[in-house]
């Protein structure tokens, strides 16, 4: 099977920290020691893929950050990694001058200009080191990979590409001009690194559309300079380059704002939604127990843990997107499993330990010598297993306490019956009017899904009843003020998101999952099993449309010679591989979706990918900052017309 896009990024690292030469397969070998510098850009980048130790492997020394205070370390070459920006660059010509390292290999994230390479080339000279520089590449790897499915555009800065600042009233064209080639400059170097012109399709009138037309004028534009494309076999590193062009569907994030509002019931979005998640690591404070500080004494300061939760952990693997109760579950059948080989090593050492005297100890010794070998050899394996099995107890031990404080398994079946349209079992004011459950943010995120699912907008005095009870229960009303006009326009503009049906099936309050021996206590909690069939989100919908060959949606071909875009001729062979993509920000709930969706189709692979990852109070806060954005739409448009025809 093809290199996943993660696989291919992390190659590109590895080659990048052999001074741009392929990494040897000879191990034996030692490496040659160097210094890593990077800057918070090339920090979020690296820190998903490589672990501190495989960077000691490739003979890393030292990694820091550009803009610390470093000491020299003459007679050791440095490998900066680092956006071209312009404090970045007058920093790289500070070392130069100070003569801060040996030798100089210069990665620049993202294409560096002829004007900032003369400043660098200045400074060389002036400091007498331009034999020190001994490499400058343009790396093309701005966007961070998360999984082998994936990817985000940014981390750091992420507020100037975000949904606010996409649909912000007050907006100049300059600044959107501004964020729409931030956000195209990254997409480019994805798709450099995977190594394939995609076919590109889009919705018309909004900001996913304006990406599409300069990203299909970037890939154009590199295609046409035959010399220096980067899509060119002799270009690609071994086996990148690929016959096979994958399908990429843009969606625009103003098409469905429930499902960022959404409380889940999947592993990941969970750990995403209730705990400080971010870049594969999860940071929570550690349970100090009930133990309470003597009288008079100053309360003892909880610890951040940080947990790193990656491809190499086969638990994480297997159960991410699995339904929460599974998790809990199986978390205990693992350490139940690895209790039983712990007693298994205890017991042979104590027969190991037996007198001699004892002639049936004697041939217990023999036949029990091998099964200790075997088990001492497999103690660090063991060890790992107890480390993963601690990690993921803690983990989903802190999510159960907010499930269970929080009534998140009432939120999400309730939040499922109203996006698939089905009958309530109990009435929404009920629920916002319940004081034990959920925070006066929970409460919020119902009623604004209801609002956005609602057929029929509810009438003024119903709506007067439910801003009455959101603010007895002490509920912020600004982001319905700004929901309330994203509603009225997508209702005059376009077809509402639809949510469809399927959903989740009770399966009453646990019982056989949990036993009196469990680390978990799920009493009161319901067992809500996701159904098979389950619903699809609104962005799965649009990518399932599309990929069966929609007219809705414009066409862009990079590689066939512009024409209008109805006399394109069209690719008519079904995808193998798809690339989802939101503007505007997405979350781990349509990642799952997708992927789940993905799996009934074999051979076909789906990757998602989003401008930033949000959880649903980060997404709150920008809807609170936003109002009135959505109406730029027909500017919007006007601009994408105008970027054609130039």
């Amino acid at each position: 099977m093809a290199a996943s896009v993660r696989e291919k990024q992390a190659a590109a690292l590895k080659r990048m920290l052999n001074f741009n030469a392929p990494p040897l397969k000879n191990t034996a070998s030692e490496p040659v020691w160097k210094v890593l510098i990077y800057d918070r850009f090339g920090q979020d980048i690296i820190s998903p893929l490589l672990a501190v130790k495989e960077l000691r492997d490739m003979g890393i020394t030292l990694h820091l950050l550009l803009h610390s205070d470093r000491d020299p370390i003459p007679d050791v070459p440095a490998i900066y990694f680092v956006m071209p920006t312009e404090e970045n660059i007058d920093r790289i010509c500070q070392d130069l001058r100070n003569q801060l390292y040996e030798s100089y290999c210069l990665n620049f994230i993202s294409a560096v200009s002829r004007s900032k390479l003369e400043d660098i080339a200045s400074s060389a000279l002036a400091a007498n080191a331009v034999t020190q520089v001994t490499k400058v590449y343009d790396q093309y790897l701005n966007f961070i990979t998360l999984e082998d499915d994936m990817f985000i555009l940014s981390h750091q800065n992420k507020e100037l590409i975000s949904y606010h600042a996409i649909n912000k009233p007050d907006i100049l064209d300059t600044d959107m001009e501004a964020i729409m080639d931030t956000m195209v400059d990254s997409l480019f170097c994805f798709f450099v690194t995977l190594g394939a012109v995609p076919i590109i399709r889009c919705p018309t009138g909004n900001a996913a559309e304006m990406v599409a037309v300069k990203l299909d004028k970037r890939l154009r534009e590199n295609l046409r300079d035959a010399r220096n494309s980067l899509f060119t076999g002799d270009t690609m590193t071994g086996g990148q380059f690929s016959f096979q062009r994958p399908l990429f569907v843009l969606a625009d994030r103003n098409l469905d704002l429930a499902t960022p509002l959404h409380h889940t019931w999947t592993y990941q979005a969970l750990i995403h939604d209730v705990l400080d998640f971010h870049l594969n690591r999860v940071s929570m404070e550690e349970g100090l127990g009930a133990e309470s500080s003597p009288a008079g004494a100053r309360p003892k300061k909880k610890n951040r843990k940080t947990y790193d939760l990656t491809a190499v952990d086969a638990f994480w693997q297997k159960h991410k997107g699995s339904p929460f109760p599974e998790v809990a579950e199986s978390v205990q059948e693992e350490l139940d499993r690895y209790r039983a080989q712990e007693d298994e090593v205890k017991r042979l050492k104590t027969i190991m330990g037996l007198e001699g005297e004892d002639e049936g100890a004697i041939s217990m010794l023999s036949d029990n010598t091998a099964k200790l070998t075997s088990a001492v050899s497999s103690l660090p394996e063991l060890l790992e297993k107890k480390r993963l099995i601690d990690l993921h107890t803690n983990v989903a031990t802190a999510v159960l306490d907010h499930i269970k404080s929080r009534k998140l398994d009432v939120y999400f079946e309730y939040e499922e019956k109203l996006m698939s349209k089905s009958t309530l079992d109990k009435s929404l004011l009920d629920v916002i009017s319940d004081p034990d459950a959920g925070t006066p943010e929970d409460k919020m995120r119902l009623f604004l899904i209801y609002y956005i699912t609602a057929q029929q907008v509810p009438s003024e005095s119903d709506l007067e009843q439910y801003k009455k009870a959101l603010l007895d229960a002490g509920c912020d009303l600004s982001p319905l003020n700004y929901i309330k006009q994203w509603k009225a326009f997508t209702k005059m503009a376009a077809t509402p998101a639809s949510y469809g049906s399927g959903g989740v099936k009770p399966m009453g309050l646990f019982s056989r999952v949990m036993n009196s021996g469990s680390q978990f206590v799920m009493e009161g909690v319901k067992n809500l099993v996701i159904k098979q069939h389950v619903r699809r989100t609104h962005i799965t919908n649009v990518f399932s449309s599309v990929s069966q060959e929609t007219d809705s949606y414009r066409y862009f071909d990079p590689k066939m010679l512009r024409g209008s875009e109805s006399s394109t001729p069209r690719n008519k062979n079904p995808f193998q591989e798809a690339i989802v993509f939101v503007v505007g920000g997405g979350n781990y709930i349509e990642y799952q979706n997708l992927v789940d969706y993905a799996k009934a189709k074999p051979g076909k692979k789906v990757l998602y990918g989003c401008s930033e990852l949000f959880n649903s109070t980060q997404f709150i806060k920008q809807v609170l900052l936003g109002g009135g954005g959505a109406v730029r739409r027909s500017r919007r448009r006007r601009s994408c017309e105008e970027e054609e025809e130039l």
